[in-house]
């Protein structure tokens, strides 16, 4: 932690119950995690984000295109500047879309890793550009997450069913002899997500329908202050409330619109940035801790996907890395596909206390003027999820309020703030970011 961090914060984090973290991690024993990347500090030296929406004018590399030349652009650096080039882009696994950028923006010769990681993709592609920085194989690196999904409907796992099946055999790896989908459960995303949040509801008190729509009517308020959203319109308790019901309790308003968009960083060493401009020097923001989790085995996750462990695991490694509490954050930009989600994950990234996510809502906390302000970009409900672009933009968003660059969503005097995706299979990241002295 740099010198010039508010001192005006408390070390003790009274969300929690613990002090401040510091020395070693308890929960691993001294283990190392992914969060313990030695080497030199990795700064965010430019950043951009398309407008998310419907882009039928443009396609996939024109999308990654723009946010590739307006990272560098807003870093003040070229193609020629670049070491490495991470491309994230979930529906274009296998269509080597780094290459294809590439014959945009510049081909150069240097390094592609193509990435594909669930909805953690964006994430995982600026990570894997900071590990190659943080072992010494690049100076400067360009991180580019993209989708274009138009109207894809429901995502997920789920199937067609049985219906007019006569014969039942077991087949394949589990020996299964029918499809359960929608007879034990789904696998579709608004069900998956829609079962999280009632377990949560059911294992702690203060949670019901009106306290996950809230969650809806905060972003979507939150979104009118944003020009790069995908939606700009506020919507209020009721009419949340009254909306189309997906699955209980998700209406069609407390769901993620699929989006067209692309966000973009470049990193730097802090070696590299050293030699650059007081003005580069003064508006790049250090990437503090860079976490990235799976599933461990749990018992639980055996019947339904468990999106609380490896948040939870994501979140402890990312503040022991940093030395930084829940306390300490002044704005979180965390994976909310559905207001279910973004509700248990108040609780996952310790932003109140334990069984409390109902409390911390109806306090109005998570709200752009409450305790610890949350998507205050309007979140994916709002802002919209293209699953490649998402981590990415969360970046975005926090280093543009960082660098005290956000306008009107401005949260004033932000200093430290985190951001988050999970994407089933599962994947999670987590990035705390800190404005800090070079």
């Amino acid at each position: 932690m740099s010198g010039n961090k508010t001192s005006d914060k408390k070390t003790s984090d009274k969300k929690t119950g613990d002090k401040k973290t510091g020395g070693k991690n308890k929960k691993t024993g001294g283990k190392k995690t992914s969060a313990d990347t030695s080497g030199d500090n990795v700064w965010i030296l430019g950043a951009y984000m398309t407008k998310f929406g419907r882009h039928v004018d443009k396609d996939l590399i024109d999308l990654a295109s723009e946010s590739a030349m307006g990272a560098m652009n807003d870093g003040g650096v070229t193609i020629h500047d670049m070491d490495v080039l991470g491309c994230g882009s979930l529906f274009n696994a296998q269509a080597g879309v780094g290459q294809q950028l590439q014959k945009q923006i510049g081909q150069t010769g240097i390094p592609v890793y193509n990435v594909a990681n669930a909805c953690a993709t964006g994430a995982t592609a600026l990570r894997t550009v900071l590990l190659t920085i943080k072992a010494g194989e690049a100076d400067m690196g360009l991180a580019v997450g993209v989708e274009q999904m138009g109207k894809g409907g429901l995502l997920g796992a789920g199937g067609k069913g049985d219906r007019g099946r006569k014969v039942y055999e077991p087949s394949g790896r589990y020996g299964s002899v029918m499809q359960v989908e929608g007879v034990l459960g789904t696998g579709l995303m608004p069900g998956v997500f829609a079962q999280a949040g009632m377990e949560y509801a059911y294992e702690h008190g203060g949670v019901d329908f009106e306290q996950f729509a809230k969650v809806a009517e905060k972003n979507h308020a939150h979104s009118t202050l944003n020009p790069l959203a995908h939606y700009q319109k506020q919507f209020t308790l009721d009419e949340v409330m009254s909306a189309e019901m997906m699955s209980y309790p998700n209406t069609l308003l407390m769901c993620c619109p699929n989006t067209d968009g692309s966000a973009a960083v470049v990193l730097v060493s802090e070696e590299k940035l050293r030699t650059l401009s007081k003005d580069q020097q003064r508006r790049a923001v250090k990437i503090s801790a860079s976490a990235l989790t799976t599933d461990p085995w749990t018992e639980h996750a055996q019947v339904q996907p468990d999106v609380n462990t490896l948040t939870r695991n994501a979140a402890k490694q990312a503040y022991e890395a940093a030395g930084v509490s829940p306390q300490d954050l002044d704005l979180v930009e965390l994976h909310d596909c559905f207001a279910t989600a973004e509700l248990i994950h108040y609780d996952n990234l310790m932003l109140c206390p334990p069984g409390e996510a109902g409390k911390f809502i109806d306090e109005r906390g998570p709200w752009r003027d409450g305790q610890t302000p949350v998507n205050v970009s309007g979140g994916l409900i709002s802002k919209g999820h293209p699953i490649g672009a998402t981590g990415i933009a969360n970046v975005f968003e926090v280093t543009t309020h960082l660098r005290g660059e956000a306008g009107d969503r401005q949260i004033d005097g932000a200093k430290v703030g985190l951001t988050h995706v999970i994407g089933l299979g599962s994947a999670c990241a987590v990035h705390i970011l800190e404005k800090a002295a070079v």
